[in-house]
């Protein structure tokens, strides 16, 4: 088993998270909805990450829906001291798995009280404002109106740190105005760069930021040069997308997900995998090659 307690670390909302973290989206069953196959193995991959020194948890009540949440109660409740789970509101679930933005006030409130019952929590340590946009990819707009519903919920002691997802530069310096944000999560990987600059910018204010799907999540990355790289360096094309990653800035936070023991021991690894220069400078010419950078 991969053991990251030797790993980085970053400062997330006043707590010390290693850089290699877990998201739980893939706990639930098929698209993502309604319960896994084997909850028993679900289970067990939660244990063995916190086992491995992740601290960092990504989930949300609308994976399942609250399916995910539930497991996560039952497999790691009560949590540990240093664990941060971190959950995000902003969409709801239709009876046939589709998902519907839910950013009223009213709705942002519900969804973060079905959090707190599935979690078994008191209050959320973080909850990430996930704004709906292009669904993988952020339009502007302003969203005063979503963070200050947030912003009064972490008034009132429900919340007590704000991050936002799938947002643009000038959504998260509107946020900023309002609330303190202490992350950020959007898609962001070896093949899609256009988070870059975003990334440097955060970086420079100590600001965490969270890729979403990292390995390409529901189209995983497919690169012969990825794959050639992976083959030289005894590792596999996803354990080298992920070193990548935490390599390409001190700020980022993984949070890869899987239902499968051996891809999570796989991903664990990657992050005691140290990337030359060279090797840095061939992935980076992958991403130009994709139109990406």
């Amino acid at each position: 088993m991969s053991d990251l307690k030797t790993t980085d670390t970053f400062p997330l909302a006043g707590r010390s998270v290693r850089r290699m973290g877990y998201g739980a989206m893939q706990l639930a069953g098929p698209g993502v909805f309604g319960p896994p196959k084997d909850r028993e193995a679900a289970v067990a991959v939660l244990r063995e990450a916190l086992a491995a020194g992740v601290n960092h948890i990504d989930t949300s009540d609308f994976y399942g829906p609250h399916v995910t949440n539930q497991i996560i109660r039952e497999a790691l409740h009560p949590y540990p001291d240093d664990l941060v789970i971190v959950t995000k509101l902003g969409a709801v679930r239709d009876d046939k798995g589709g998902w519907l933005p839910a950013m009223e006030p009213q709705a942002i409130e519900r969804g973060l009280h079905d959090n707190l019952r599935n979690l078994g929590l008191d209050a959320m340590e973080i909850v990430n404002l996930r704004i709906m946009g292009s669904i993988h990819a952020p339009s502007e707009g302003s969203i005063e109106k979503e963070v200050t519903a947030l912003a009064e919920l972490q008034q009132r002691g429900l919340v007590r740190h704000i991050g936002l997802s799938n947002v643009t530069s000038a959504q998260i310096a509107e946020a900023q105005r309002i609330t303190e944000v202490v992350c950020v999560q959007n898609h962001y990987n070896l093949v899609h760069r256009h988070d870059d600059a975003l990334i440097d910018e955060l970086a420079a204010q100590g600001i965490a930021y969270v890729p979403f799907f990292p390995l390409g999540g529901f189209t995983p990355i497919q690169s012969s040069a990825l794959s050639d790289l992976a083959n030289a360096l005894g590792a596999t094309p996803m354990q080298v997308a992920l070193a990548w990653l935490l390599q390409r800035a001190p700020n980022i936070l993984l949070i890869p997900g899987t239902s499968s023991l051996q891809h999570l021991r796989e991903n664990l690894q990657a992050a005691h995998l140290t990337l030359s220069d060279e090797v840095r400078a061939e992935l980076d010419a992958i991403g130009r090659v994709n139109g990406a950078a």
